[in-house]
């Protein structure tokens, strides 16, 4: 069982723009910026994502947390009348992955502040320029194309988890960067599935070869952002010239588990 070829097609391109990303949060775990004060600012930049982020076409453009929850309890007088009973437990599911990785950061931030630097307060988290420029651009894209631009946010969500996987490469080198390579193992397990399943299921959607090349236009879009959206909350490890030959690919592209999607395929058929 393979992938069709539209969406091999949208694969390929993205995997350079994934491995982008990636580049930025590992030089930055050597980079001569990094000092506390630059991982204590990742981390609360981390933590607003995981809080507040926007974008994915949640109720009511809401966020991550505050949508799939008002939606919760908008759908409770209407639970097998009008909404399906399984929709609401995704949502749960939602709110509890999302919550759970929100904490996983938030403990390793108050575990590792100085005795000067007050606890984490979520609600005191900042957007950051780069990932409003993001944030708007998909909810902008969702209004503007519908579906497509549902499915090509969804598609870019997590930048193909590479966060997380740059973050558990850090175990075995002690300190702090174990916290941090524990709770992205953590979360990489939680989102892997999650994420390559919402991109392999756009196999079984009937979308048109210009749907595809609306999607594919969007989802370039989105992934560089998501690169400058990266650099800035990790303190610009990345020069302007890097980023642009990678946008140019000049880059080894991320490496796509064709494999563990065929098995994801297969469990859904």
């Amino acid at each position: 069982m393979s992938l069709n070829d539209n969406l091999q097609e949208l694969i390929k391109i993205s995997a350079p723009l994934w491995a982008g990303e990636a580049e930025v949060v590992r030089t930055f775990w050597d980079s001569p910026i990094r000092s506390l004060e630059t991982d204590l600012l990742w981390l609360r930049r981390q933590c607003f994502k995981e809080f507040n982020g926007k974008g994915l076409g949640e109720h009511k453009d809401l966020g991550i947390f505050l949508g799939p929850l008002t939606e919760i309890i908008e759908s409770f007088p209407k639970i097998d009348r009008d909404v399906s009973r399984h929709h609401v437990a995704d949502l749960i599911e939602t709110i509890q992955d999302e919550f759970t990785h929100y904490c996983l950061f938030a403990d390793i931030y108050d575990a590792i502040r100085d005795e000067n630097t007050p606890p984490l307060d979520p609600h005191a988290l900042q957007i950051w320029d780069e990932d409003k420029y993001l944030t708007d651009m998909r909810i902008e894209q969702n209004h503007a194309h519908g579906e497509i631009g549902i499915r090509a946010s969804h598609f870019t969500e997590g930048g193909y988890c590479t966060l997380f996987r740059e973050g558990m490469r850090l175990k075995g080198r002690g300190g702090n960067d174990d916290l941090i390579a524990e709770a992205c193992r953590v979360i990489y397990e939680d989102e892997f599935g999650h994420m390559l399943g919402g991109i392999v299921g756009l196999e079984n959607e009937e979308m048109s070869a210009e749907d595809y090349a609306l999607m594919t236009d969007l989802v370039v879009k989105q992934l560089r952002a998501r690169i400058k959206m990266r650099n800035a909350e990790f303190s610009f490890p990345l020069s302007e010239e890097r980023i642009e030959a990678i946008y140019n690919g000049d880059i080894e592209p991320e490496p796509f588990d064709f494999d563990k999607a065929a098995d994801v395929m297969a469990a859904a058929h």
